[in-house]
């Protein structure tokens, strides 16, 4: 495999630098599918099978993993530091999920239809943001309304200095738009509820035949909900010499482990926090509150306000604490806010 067969599935001299003498005669693959027993590894030089050894599982990779494997034999013998990793808390698990890993950029993808919710976007934001990766706002099926930049000015304001563009993921030009965030050597990810089309967009940025095509799927009429089309992650190599991380619509999603996330989706909660008279203020029922004071004002969006407040307690909720005597610690749920 060559150098440049690697950056264009993400290489880089940082992954490199990862690297030490016990790395010696093997050689580095990335991972592109996660299937319940197997991984699907691309080398450089194609796509291959490897299987973990125990006592790792499948579990424990993610989509973007890079992995060093003895080329003859392919055994994988170890998987290296992750840049950035994007988890989440499923319903009852016990442990987070993986979503994807050492992923440059996240296109958030929503259409401009009923689909839009400010919302589930700042969810998404609160989670990419910790996993300190890159996002930017998607919106998508801009040919089907009179107006889209009504709903590109709603995206503005979800965060501060968050790029927004607004497209037909069907059309060429979605490629040149994105391109930016597209350079050799980047890996982007797309997220977003099913139907909003990031298959769509998949396809168009990897300039993809008919027959390699990722399967798409419409909406229904009713209330603009997606079918899933994309049912597992998988990486492809798109225009431009970056690679793309297809994701499944993701019908949940819980809030945890997310307060420097959150911090920078509400920044302007957080910056007039201090200013509150009491250091555990809640921003609801207290004196002296800031926050209330600049909703009064006019400042702060009431229903802002709201959505932050539902997402910290969440998060609060959600986040398991570490509990016990010291040296033995373990992790105990998260409390509500008061």
């Amino acid at each position: 495999m060559t150098a440049s067969s690697l950056q264009g599935l993400g290489w880089s001299q940082d992954f490199a630098d990862r690297l030490g003498p016990d790395d010696a005669g093997l050689a580095p693959a990335r991972v592109a599918m996660v299937h319940r027993s197997r991984l699907m590894v691309e080398t450089g030089a194609g796509q291959v099978r490897l299987d973990p050894s125990a006592p790792a599982t499948t579990t424990d990779f993610a989509v973007g993993d890079w992995v060093m494997m003895e080329p003859e034999t392919r055994r994988l013998v170890r998987r290296l530091e992750r840049r950035t990793l994007l988890s989440r808390r499923t319903e009852g698990g016990r442990f987070p999920q993986l979503v994807v890993a050492n992923v440059d950029t996240m296109f958030i993808v929503t259409s401009c239809n009923e689909d839009f919710s400010p919302a589930r976007l700042e969810r998404y934001l609160a989670l990419v943001n910790e996993a300190g990766i890159a996002s930017v706002i998607v919106l998508t099926k801009v040919d089907q309304v009179d107006d889209a930049e009504v709903y590109r000015a709603e995206a503005d304001a979800l965060q501060r200095d968050l790029p927004v563009v607004l497209l037909n993921a069907k059309m060429p030009d979605a490629a040149l738009i994105l391109a930016p965030w597209c350079r050799p050597g980047q890996t982007v990810a797309l997220i977003g509820s099913s139907g909003v089309g990031k298959s769509t967009l998949l396809n168009t940025l990897a300039d993809k035949a008919p027959d390699d095509a990722q399967p798409t799927g419409g909406i229904r009429e009713g209330d603009a909900k997606g079918r899933h089309t994309t049912t597992s992650r998988s990486l492809h190599a798109i225009a431009g010499g970056a690679c793309a991380i297809d994701t499944p619509g993701m019908r949940t999603l819980h809030v945890s482990d997310a307060g420097a996330g959150l911090d920078q989706v509400f920044a302007e909660v957080t910056d007039l926090a201090p200013m509150c008279r009491f250091r555990d203020c809640t921003h609801a029922h207290e004196p002296g509150c800031a926050v209330q004071a600049a909703v009064a004002a006019g400042a702060l969006s009431a229903a802002r306000l709201d959505r932050w407040r539902k997402l910290d307690a969440e998060n609060h909720a959600n986040t398991p604490v570490q509990g016990g005597p010291r040296g033995n610690k373990t992790s105990i749920p998260g409390r509500k806010r008061r």
